[in-house]
């Protein structure tokens, strides 16, 4: 659930195609549990990156790379606009649980109809047989190590979501009970919430309960799942009926039994070995780790990036989760490639690419509040990364102008997928990145708003027209901040 009131990035049509696979009934009635699966909606804010442009901060959609917009007036010119709407719905993969009793559905068959839902948890997920998906500081205890004890350096939800802050109790709690800890899955390090509500503040019980859901689902197998996904006994259901209750005493007590059972795994290395055996995130993992880093950094300082120069590159858009997970798959990024992001705005771009790929991710901006925010959203991402237990890719953000900054310039050499929002570039810019195009290795995919090839040029004289092979494709809507309608976009390929 979004903590800003906007409409989420994640409830929108996509272009990737999901795997259904039928699985045949089996005749045995019996009670049926259900799959604990979390939402694709991630309960954090549905963020939108910023993308600044380098040398002039471009404008850039709502997708993890902050941009230009063509027109940030209303859309992107107050921090207001920028808040995101709250959107309380569930993905298909999401656990649904009911009280009825009059359940006659085939046991046996809703084991089958869980493991379809898990296994559709899992189609949108890049394979990538080189992918190491493990932190190297994932915690097990198998060696007695007490370092991991240490707190790590993370921006708890309860510095932004507490009684200090003005919210207010929930689930019939009195002030002195709203503190508890949630364990996750890399880590023994604690997160601490306070189960309080408070507008545009990140809600709690929504987000501990998003973290349970994503540990069944991506962390444990089947048999190991049972003790969250019970449809009578699991912590999951537990939780979800005290929540439907009211009652805070319980879902405290069922919070504490869900951390005692996860650090009892990492101990037994059972997280590790599951850990080791993926070679991808599900994107909806991906998207909900990126929205608790923002919501952590950037979100309570949004109104930073009100600020913008209208009619020149210094124009800030964003593009959405959804948008970059699209465009990672179209151009077919790989663990042991390089991503470079030209105006790389709060840096939700680079860190999306890092985290969903496993790649070498570089980004380049040159608006000083952006810069921050993307430096604050760096550190946070990296604390946050090992408390799931996850190995991002290598994350490179650098400042001032992409066309001058000389580490950009190198990484570009090596680049196989460069993203620039061009979106309200002006023409001397556009030209200045196609001359930058020239040191482009052949094969490397060019993702921009606008193509660099213009049909009012003469092709002999053209630069772009001689190097580059260009695609032109749609984006659905919702995929860029300052707009809800469709749009275009280009995949342009360097010539050999």
């Amino acid at each position: 659930m979004s903590i800003f009131n906007q409409k989420s990035k994640f409830k929108v049509k996509t272009e990737v195609r999901t795997v259904r696979q039928a699985v045949a009934p089996k005749p045995k009635p019996k009670p049926q549990p259900s799959a604990a699966t979390p939402s694709s909606t991630s309960g954090a804010k549905s963020r939108k990156n910023g993308l600044l442009s380098a040398p002039l901060s471009r404008a850039s959609p709502k997708s993890v790379s902050p941009r230009a917009s063509p027109r940030p007036t209303e859309a992107s010119s107050s921090s207001g606009a920028r808040k995101r709407r709250a959107v309380s719905s569930r993905s298909p993969a999401s656990p649904s649980f009911s009280d009825s009793e009059d359940e006659d559905d085939d046991w046996e068959d809703s084991l089958d109809a869980r493991k379809r839902m898990k296994r559709a948890h899992w189609a949108q997920q890049p394979r990538d047989p080189n992918r190491i998906v493990r932190h190297p500081k994932l915690w097990t205890g198998a060696s007695g190590d007490e370092t991991d004890i240490a707190r790590l350096p993370i921006i708890h939800a309860s510095r932004f979501a507490s009684l200090e802050q003005k919210c207010q109790p929930v689930l019939g709690l009195v002030p002195n009970d709203v503190r508890v800890k949630l364990q996750y899955p890399g880590a023994r390090h604690p997160e601490r919430y306070e189960l309080v509500w408070g507008k545009d503040k990140i809600d709690a019980v929504k987000d501990i309960m998003k973290v349970v859901n994503f540990v069944a689902s991506t962390y444990l197998v089947d048999d190991e799942a049972d003790f969250l996904v019970d449809q009578n006994t699991g912590i999951c259901r537990r939780l979800e009926k005290s929540k439907n209750t009211n009652d805070g005493m319980v879902f405290k007590a069922t919070l504490r039994e869900y951390n005692e059972r996860i650090l009892s795994l990492q101990k037994k290395g059972t997280i590790a070995k599951n850990v080791d055996a993926m070679r991808g995130l599900p994107r909806d993992l991906v998207a909900f780790i990126l929205d608790q880093v923002y919501d952590r950094t950037v979100a309570p300082n949004v109104e930073l990036l009100a600020k913008y120069e209208n009619g020149t590159d210094n124009v800030y858009g964003e593009l959405l989760h959804p948008f970059i997970s699209d465009i990672l798959e179209r151009t077919n990024a790989k663990s042991d490639q390089v991503f470079v992001d030209l105006g790389s705005g709060v840096g939700n771009v680079v860190i999306q690419a890092a985290l969903e790929i496993g790649c070498e991710s570089w980004g380049c901006e040159m608006m000083e509040n952006a810069c921050n925010l993307a430096e604050a959203q760096q550190k946070e991402f990296s604390a946050r990364c090992r408390l799931w237990g996850i190995a991002p890719g290598k994350v490179r953000l650098e400042r001032g102008d992409f066309r001058k900054n000389e580490r950009i310039l190198s990484a570009l050499k090596r680049a196989d997928v460069v993203l620039v929002n061009n979106q309200a570039f002006t023409s001397q810019l556009n030209d200045n990145l196609v001359n930058m195009f020239l040191d482009l290795k052949p094969g490397c995919k060019i993702v921009s708003l606008k193509t660099f090839v213009h049909d009012n040029k003469i092709a002999e004289n053209d630069v772009a027209t001689s190097i580059l092979d260009v695609e032109h494709l749609t984006y659905p809507e919702e995929y860029v901040s300052w707009t809800s309608a469709s749009g275009t976009y280009c995949i342009s390929t360097r010539r050999g």
